[in-house]
Formats: structure tokens, C-alpha cells, sequence
């Protein structure tokens, strides 16, 4: 009878612990539309989320740049900050799992004692020893997860160690795609360069053109000045071009995890290709974005929490046992007769707490909903990143076709006016403002050229990265005639590269 009644009381343990309280975890309902507004004459695309995204930078077929997110993903503090975030949040899913194992230790001792005893208190006479106790036990306890609260902090440390993950993979891309932007901005800014050098170049035959005029009685002096005027204006912002070159290195320097003195890059043409990146379905950029799937994870692990908080109202039952030999001579100490041991049963609960545990729950309740609200503000966040990138790029696309059509007029109308000055058939002031407009034109169509590139890596980061069979559209589609000049140029250099 006793047996059956112990075996009954441990199939009721048993079954208890198979009970969690608190909610079991539903994701939260998003309300995904089913195609992007922007997406206009871009492909659209099934990624495999089960697959690697690899090195989606690769589609701008430039060897520097995959050169300098090699040593992003080694090199860059931030991401090993996240890195080392995420080895904390598997230690923390650890430390929760432990709790459904008993907890087991042992003690050895030895106590040599001495004590006097009086056996008259009139002689004053009394009887003294010295005594030895040797002991050896060990002990061990457990507290069934009865009411889930175990369960509920385990699944809570997985979701946040799942988190973390989606944190670390969200770093990493972060880090690329800053690296991409800053590196093509250098790029661009390497073009102005080269358009800057060519204008000084080409005002310096114009002061020539009117230093020549002027010899011969067929200019004015304030021609000359002007033409000086236009060539230093020039050169100064020649000089101050070099500025943000160094600012963008200095950024690239950091990303890579060099200090700005020990990193530079040479100044080369933009031969980076402006790929077509395929647009996928609103609905995969739940599975695909990492600050998405940080976010959810965050909610599943805020959703256990309250499981936590829950389970604290009910009591806990700790089951220990304790055994091992305790003797005051040497001889017996390990023998039968010294041996003791104890096992049982507690069980504790609060009793009044002045309001404690539901101040918990409601805690708990009240983050869980936060981090609902934040999941649902960055899925919102995703879908305005990818359709201001794609309309970005639809408009900048036609944007650049019509400014390089302009790059090619402002060329023309050049030509014929520098023609016609030195036939004498128009003035000075023609020249300069037909100068000033091929310059500006070019300058235009650069900047429009960088904000084309820094769009498309928005969008392909916006996405959630690269895609398998992920290819470029060759020639830039929008490359400016400036930017096709000053490739032509450099290429002779022979320059290239990073030192």
C-alpha cells in the first residue's frame, strides 16, 4: 500500500511537470500586401531563405570592394561586439537549461575538539578530553518544473539567444552595407576628381586662348581676369574635393578595423557594374531581413516571460535527500554502523508578497506587448526601406538618362562657342557660361551616378541581402559620360587597387 501510494504521488509529480502556465507563443499577425507599389520593371524573385546569402556584394563585380568586406567580416569591432553578444545569450539559454537537472554535492570533515568539565564546583577539581569527529556526505536536491516555470525561462533563453543570432547577422550586414555606400561614394568622389582635373586643365587652354586674344588686340583685359577667375575657382575646389576623399577613407579605415594611418585606398575609376537586383515578395522579408527575425524572436522570448512571472504564484515542491558516515573514531568512521541519511519532501509558497508577483505579470504582460508593437514597427520600417529604394531607383534611372543626354549638349554647345570666340564672333561671356554649364552637367550626372549606387545597396540590403544566381546588368545603365571619361583616363595611369 505505502508503494503504491509513493508510485501514485510521483506519476502526479510527473504529470504536473508536464503542465507550463502562461501563454504558449503565437506570432504576432502582420498585415503584409501582396506586391511592393515601386517595384515598376524590376524582375521579381523567390530567394531560398534556407540558403546562404554569400557574398551578395559580388554582383558589382569590383575586386577591391570584395577585397575590403573580407576584412569587414574579421576585422570590424562592431561586429565582433555582436559576435560576442551572441556567445552571452547561448551561455544565459545554458544557465536556464541547468534547472531541470537536480543539483548534487558532497562534504568531508574532520573537527578536533577540546572541552573541560567541572565536577565540583567547591574543589574546583574537573575532568577534561579531547574529541575527534569525522564526517562524509553528500546531498542532492531537485525542484520539479511543475508548474512550467523552467520550461518558460528556457524557452525564453533560446529565443533570445535566437535573437542575438538574427542581432549578429543584422550587424554584419549593416557593417557591409556602409562599407558598400562609403566605398562607391569614394568612387564618385574619385570621378569628380578626375572631371575637376580635366575642367582645370581645360581652363588653363582657356586663359592661354585668352592671354592670346588679349596680345594680339582682340580680347579685353577683363577677359584674361576671368578666365583667371574661372581657372583658380577651380582648383580650389580641386583641393576641396580632397576633403571628403579623405573623410570617406577614413570611414572605409574604421570598417575595416585599421586606424586611418595605416589604411588608404588609390584613387581609381568607378568600374563597379550597377546591377538589376531582383525584387522578391513583402512576405519574404519576414523570413529574410535580420532585424526582423531579431524582433520576432524578441517577442517569443517576452511571451515566455510571462509564464515566468505566472508560474511564480504557484507554490514549489524541492525533493532532497542527504546520506553518509559521521563517527568520533577513525576506525568506525566508514563503517555501517556510522553511516546516517535523510530524504523527504518541501513545500513552499508566498503567502503575501504586497502585490509583488502581479506587479510581475503585468510587467511582463506590458514588455511583451512593447516588443509586439516594435516587431510590427519594424516590419512596417522593412517595407518603406525597399519601396523608397525602388522608386529611388526607377526615377534616378530616368533621371540619369535624360542628365547624361544633357552632359552631351552642354559638350556640343561648348565646342561650337569656344569655336566662335576664336572667330571673334562672340564674347568672352559666352565661353564662360558654356564652361560653367558642361561643368556643372557632368558634375550632376556623378552625383546622380552615386545616388543611383547608393540606392541599389540600400535595396539589396533592404531585401535582406544577395540572391543565388544574383548577376549585374553589365554596363552601368546610367554611367555618365564624365564618369566614362575619367575611367578612360585613369585606365592609362595603370592605378588600381588598395595599399
Amino acid at each position: 500500500m505505502r508503494r503504491a501510494a509513493t508510485w501514485l504521488a510521483a506519476s502526479a509529480v510527473l504529470w504536473l511537470a508536464g503542465c507550463a502556465v502562461g501563454p504558449d507563443y503565437v506570432r504576432p499577425a502582420i498585415d503584409t500586401p501582396a506586391a511592393f507599389k515601386e517595384t515598376g520593371d524590376w524582375k521579381l524573385a523567390e530567394p531560398s531563405d534556407a540558403a546562404s546569402k554569400g557574398e551578395w556584394w559580388a554582383i558589382y563585380q569590383d575586386p577591391v570592394l570584395a577585397d575590403l568586406m573580407a576584412q569587414v567580416n574579421v576585422d570590424n569591432q562592431n561586429i565582433k561586439v555582436a559576435e560576442a553578444n551572441y556567445r552571452q545569450a547561448l551561455a544565459v539559454a545554458s544557465q536556464a537549461r541547468s534547472a531541470f537537472f537536480p543539483t548534487i554535492g558532497a562534504d568531508a570533515g574532520l573537527t578536533r575538539a577540546s572541552s573541560r568539565v567541572s565536577s565540583s564546583a567547591v574543589s574546583g577539581s574537573g575532568a577534561g578530553g579531547i574529541s575527534n569527529s569525522y564526517s562524509l556526505s553528500g546531498t542532492a536536491s531537485w525542484e520539479p518544473d511543475i508548474w512550467g516555470s523552467v520550461r518558460r525561462s528556457v524557452e525564453a533563453g533560446n529565443a533570445s539567444a535566437e535573437a542575438s543570432e538574427a542581432d549578429l547577422a543584422n550587424a554584419r550586414l549593416s557593417a557591409q552595407a556602409l562599407l558598400a555606400q562609403n566605398y562607391f561614394d569614394l568612387r564618385v568622389t574619385d570621378a569628380q576628381k578626375a572631371l575637376l582635373d580635366r575642367t582645370v586643365a581645360a581652363y588653363e587652354q582657356t586663359l592661354k586662348l585668352t592671354q592670346n586674344q588679349y596680345a594680339v588686340g582682340v580680347a579685353q583685359r577683363s577677359d584674361v581676369i576671368q578666365a583667371q577667375t574661372q581657372l583658380q575657382s577651380a582648383q580650389a575646389s580641386a583641393l576641396d574635393i580632397e576633403v571628403t576623399r579623405a573623410q570617406l577613407e577614413h570611414a572605409i579605415a574604421l570598417l575595416v578595423g585599421k586606424a586611418p594611418a595605416a589604411f588608404s585606398l588609390t584613387p581609381t575609376p568607378l568600374r563597379a557594374a550597377l546591377p538589376m537586383a531582383p525584387v522578391s515578395l513583402p512576405s519574404t522579408l519576414l523570413e529574410r531581413r535580420p532585424d526582423i527575425a531579431a524582433a520576432e524572436r524578441s517577442v517569443a522570448a517576452a511571451n515566455a516571460k510571462i509564464g515566468v512571472a505566472k508560474a511564480a504564484f504557484f507554490p514549489t515542491l524541492t525533493l532532497s535527500a542527504t546520506g553518509g558516515f559521521q563517527s568520533s573514531s577513525f576506525a568506525d568512521w566508514l563503517t555501517l554502523p556510522s553511516r546516517f541519511w535523510s530524504v523527504g519532501p518541501a513545500l513552499a509558497a508566498t503567502l503575501f508578497d504586497g502585490g509583488l508577483r502581479r506587479a510581475q505579470t503585468d510587467a511582463a504582460i506590458a514588455a511583451y506587448d512593447a516588443q509586439v508593437a516594435t516587431y510590427r514597427q519594424t516590419v512596417l520600417t522593412a517595407f518603406q526601406s525597399v519601396e523608397d529604394n525602388l522608386a529611388a531607383l526607377n526615377y534616378l534611372g530616368r533621371e540619369a538618362a535624360v542628365q547624361n543626354q544633357a552632359v552631351q549638349s552642354s559638350r556640343e554647345a561648348l565646342q561650337l562657342i569656344l569655336n566662335q570666340y576664336k572667330a571673334g564672333t562672340v564674347g568672352f561671356q559666352n565661353v564662360l557660361t558654356a564652361q560653367t554649364t558642361a561643368y556643372t552637367t557632368e558634375r550632376t550626372a556623378l552625383t546622380i551616378l552615386g545616388r543611383q549606387f547608393t540606392a541599389n545597396v540600400l535595396l539589396v540590403t533592404a531585401l535582406g541581402g544577395g540572391w543565388h544566381g544574383l548577376s549585374s546588368a553589365g554596363e552601368n545603365p546610367g554611367a555618365s559620360p564624365a564618369v566614362k571619361a575619367s575611367a578612360n583616363a585613369s585606365s592609362a595611369d595603370g592605378r588600381d587597387g588598395q595599399k
